[in-house]
This record gives structure tokens, sequence and C-alpha cells, in this order.
């Protein structure tokens, strides 16, 4: 289920955000008014898409959607009034935030939230990609390590050591990881 955070400083717009987000499946919704009470929910929770509503009182909307398409993972949508739109869109698209002209048009907004959502999703791939690359890295690492203890308490050579850890796997069907973590038990007590 996918969780929005509206930030927002007057009931009409908050409405308006409301409503349309739930109109298109989205009901987890959190609210925030301002920068600071928007940071605090971002360091508690995570949200797939923020909209910021700009102009936020004498906040900076810019600098905010910024702060958080740098600090997390979500999906930005900062609405600026169309006099802005240009120069604010041309600030904030390196940080990959997703700027929207004011007063707003629901198609065009249909379609930014679209755009939204299929990049949140390229993120979350990227991002599971990533968890898994370092899952690799971190059994390859135990492997060597183990492997090295084998090589200094065995006096094995690095092949006969690799060698070790794959038969021992299969003959025990379990994984590489698991033997080594096995091997460095035994001779670091870990």
């Amino acid at each position: 289920m996918e969780r929005a955070l509206i930030v927002c400083d007057n009931e009409k717009g908050i409405d308006f955000y409301k409503s349309f987000l739930k109109e298109n499946g989205i009901v987890d919704i959190v609210v925030t008014s301002n920068g600071p009470e928007t940071k605090r929910f971002m360091s508690d929770y995570d949200f797939d898409i923020c909209i910021i509503n700009g102009p936020l009182g004498r906040e900076n909307a810019e600098a905010l959607a910024v702060d958080i398409a740098e600090k997390n993972v979500c999906q930005v949508l900062l609405f600026v009034k169309a006099q802005y739109f240009e120069e604010i869109a041309a600030n904030v698209e390196d940080y990959g935030v997703i700027t929207v002209s004011k007063p707003i048009n629901k198609q065009l907004f249909w379609q930014a939230l679209k755009l939204a959502r299929v990049a949140q999703r390229r993120i979350g791939m990227a991002k599971s990609q990533n968890a898994k690359l370092e899952q690799k890295l971190e059994d390859m690492k135990l492997i060597s390590r183990a492997k090295l203890l084998l090589i200094v308490n065995k006096d094995l050579s690095e092949e006969a050591a690799h060698k070790y850890i794959e038969k021992t796997a299969m003959d025990a069907r379990s994984s590489r990881v698991e033997v080594a973590k096995e091997i460095i038990r035994e001779y670091e007590g870990e």
C-alpha cells in the first residue's frame, strides 16, 4: 500500500489533495503544514509520495522539496504558482523533484501522480537490487574471511580452502555462507 505525505498550510488545499489521492487509490495519507513537522514525520515514517503545496508561509517550499528528495527515497511533487514554474522546475529537476504548475489542472495532476508512481517503483526496484548486491558482498567477505582462517590454521592454499568450503557445503547441504560462519565460529570463537 502506498503512503503519501501532503505538506500544505491551508485547509482548501489539504482537502483537494486528500480527495484526489483517495480517488487514485492512496488512502494512507499524512498531512503536515511546515518544514520542521514534515522533517519529523520523514524521519519516523517511509513515504512513497510527498506532495508539497508551495508557498509554505515564510518557508521555502523549493528548499524543502530538495531536502526531502536528497534524504529520502520518496517521490516529491512540488506545486508552485505558474509565474515561478520555469525557474523553480529548473532548480529542482536535478534532484528528481516533479514540479507542477498552479492553478492545478486535474488531468495534469493525474499525469504527474502517475509519473511519480512509476518513478517510485523504479526507485524501489533499484533499492531492492542494491540490497541484494550488498548482501552478496557481505557473503563474499564472510567466505573470504573463512578461507583466510583455513589458510592460516590448516595450512591450505587459497584454492584448497575454496574447495574445502564448497565440498563441506555440498556434503552438509547448506550454503557456503553457513559453512563460512561455522569456520569463523570455530577459529575465532564468534
